[in-house]
């Protein structure tokens, strides 16, 4: 899912003008933060109603990936966007849950009074390491 700020962002940085078009194989939503939007070209397999009226106001365009393929069918002046690659199974990976420093999210079944709260996890039950 991309927002309207990454893409304005985008924009600001290539330099290549109005001429650009932003390919994104995802939807494309609405942030209501991004006050100024300039004019930008937008290809995308799906975008939200508000998003859509915002970047067609600013003086941009929302095409299909069928209008793409018929307007450049080299491709030239196109910019593919990619989202985020963040998962929950990184918040895992890293140094052992409850080591010194360590960052790494455990993997426990409950939170509660019987789950993961026994010697060693407390100074009250015996030693903490």
């Amino acid at each position: 899912m991309s927002k309207l700020n990454r893409l304005a962002e985008k924009a600001k940085k290539t330099n290549k003008g109005k001429d650009v078009v932003f390919a994104i194989i995802g939807s494309v939503t609405n942030d209501l933060r991004q006050l100024d939007l300039g004019a930008i070209n937008v290809c995308a397999l799906r975008v939200t109603e508000k998003a859509r009226e915002r970047i067609v106001a600013a003086g941009g365009q929302v095409l299909t990936f069928d209008q793409l393929a018929l307007n450049r069918p080299k491709g030239e002046n196109v910019v593919l966007v990619r989202g985020s690659r963040m998962r929950e199974a990184k918040k895992h990976f890293g140094r052992a849950p409850g080591l010194p420093g360590s960052t790494a999210k455990p993997y426990i079944r409950s939170k509660g009074r019987k789950f993961e709260r026994a010697r060693g996890r407390r100074a009250s039950r015996g030693y903490r390491a």
